[in-house]
């Protein structure tokens, strides 16, 4: 079968990671769901040697992924609430916002970020196409349309003379299978002087860190500067800024200008991130053929730990129910003989069975009542946080497992 490369047309010829076939990450089950088949999807990154883009094929509509039974929400994390309120500070003052302003997101998810800003009294307008997100949202006074972004939208906002002075589209570019059509629409609700924030995972900590698990069928795309810079080109945008972040892992701030307002000079951070992916080798096939090996050890390497912890008797809980989280059970074929149960703060989650793997989650509460020897914490980007939350699990001896970038019992 040939596939193109959703950003450049290109044809996929190289193969970055084949992590077999799994159901949807978040398509969480319900115990009537238990006696029926899952529909799974092959879950086979390749990569565009005209672009760069890492990419999987779109195998359902987003409707189908990101709709009133979404179960992320944003809230329920303290270090991104802290992000959040991280990011809008740091805005306002870069971008002197004020009053006068108006600040858009796209994919706002529950208002964990426009909440800030309209604290601060800025306008603002989520758009989110989960209608569950969006009511939490709308809850706290935030104007929120339930819809997908793209030209459309755009088109409907320009009509009603809505135009952003600081448009975020952050975490969820990587979502959007038609990224030319999202891009575009970006370039038409910008204002003019204003500025576009796009947060995502970089690829190139995916690659460093053998952070396999963020591969999930959410997830079309895995991006690299290389591959963001001639997307945002092609649409008349520029970027004016880069920023390294520590969340997701390793990301990128990625701001972006209108191309004829944007000064042709690179800014520091562009430049220090571009010449790191060019020293890791991201314009060339070498560094994407050889990453198959690493996971292939890493998964070897979490059953190892988990079979001899089974075989010792000793009892093994999760913590946190991501759709990393899923990829990783999935492709390394741990169900509940290894893993009892895992534990969430959402209560959305809360009395649902992770796909595939059909691994209970349960409350943070029932780990504590169950007192397990080893807890494996599966959104490992959070791993300070969920200790601190967790700490009581050394009160009998429990210790807490990270199985990214390799298996470590901590001590």
């Amino acid at each position: 079968m040939r596939h193109a490369c959703r950003s450049c047309g290109a044809e996929l010829r190289l193969s970055f990671c084949d992590l077999g076939a799994t159901p949807f990450s978040n398509s969480f089950l319900a115990e009537a769901d238990l006696d029926r088949s899952e529909t799974i999807y092959p879950l086979h990154v390749r990569v565009c040697q005209s672009c760069w883009l890492v990419q999987l094929p779109a195998f359902e509509p987003p409707d189908r992924i990101f709709n009133a039974d979404y179960a992320y929400f944003s809230s329920y994390s303290d270090s991104w609430l802290r992000h959040g309120e991280t990011f809008c500070s740091e805005m306002i003052r870069r971008q002197g916002l004020g009053a006068h302003s108006q600040v858009i997101e796209v994919a706002s998810n529950d208002g964990y970020l426009l909440q800030h800003f309209r604290r601060a009294g800025i306008p603002v307008l989520g758009i989110e196409p989960a209608g569950n997100c969006a009511q939490v949202a709308q809850a706290r006074g935030i104007r929120t349309l339930v819809r997908f972004f793209g030209r459309d939208t755009a088109r409907l906002l320009e009509a009603q003379g809505t135009k952003a002075d600081l448009l975020v589209a952050n975490n969820v570019l990587a979502h959007v299978p038609d990224i030319n059509d999202f891009v575009a629409g970006l370039k038409l609700v910008l204002a003019p002087r204003g500025s576009i924030s796009i947060e995502f995972p970089h690829l190139l900590r995916l690659m460093e860190g053998n952070q396999f698990d963020t591969i999930y069928h959410e997830h079309f795309s895995y991006l690299s500067l290389i591959a963001v810079e001639q997307l945002l080109e092609r649409h008349g945008l520029r970027v004016s800024d880069v920023v390294e972040l520590a969340t997701h892992g390793g990301s990128l701030r990625v701001l972006a200008r209108h191309a004829e307002e944007s000064p042709s000079a690179d800014a520091a951070g562009a430049a220090r991130v571009r010449a790191a992916e060019r020293a890791a080798g991201m314009d060339g096939a070498g560094a994407y053929r050889s990453f198959q090996s690493k996971v292939a050890q890493t998964r070897l390497a979490l059953l190892k730990l988990l079979i001899e912890a089974r075989e010792a008797g000793r009892r093994v809980w999760a913590y946190g129910a991501p759709a990393k989280g899923n990829t990783l059970l999935n492709y390394c074929g741990v169900r509940t003989d290894l893993v009892e149960a895992t534990v969430d703060r959402s209560p959305a989650k809360q009395g649902r069975y992770l796909p595939g793997v059909r691994i209970p989650i349960l409350r943070p509460e029932d780990l504590v009542a169950a007192r397990p020897d080893l807890v494996l914490i599966l959104p490992w980007n959070l791993r300070e946080e969920v200790m601190a939350q967790m700490a009581v699990i050394r009160e009998w001896g429990g210790r807490f497992v990270v199985p990214i970038p390799e298996p470590v019992v901590l001590p």
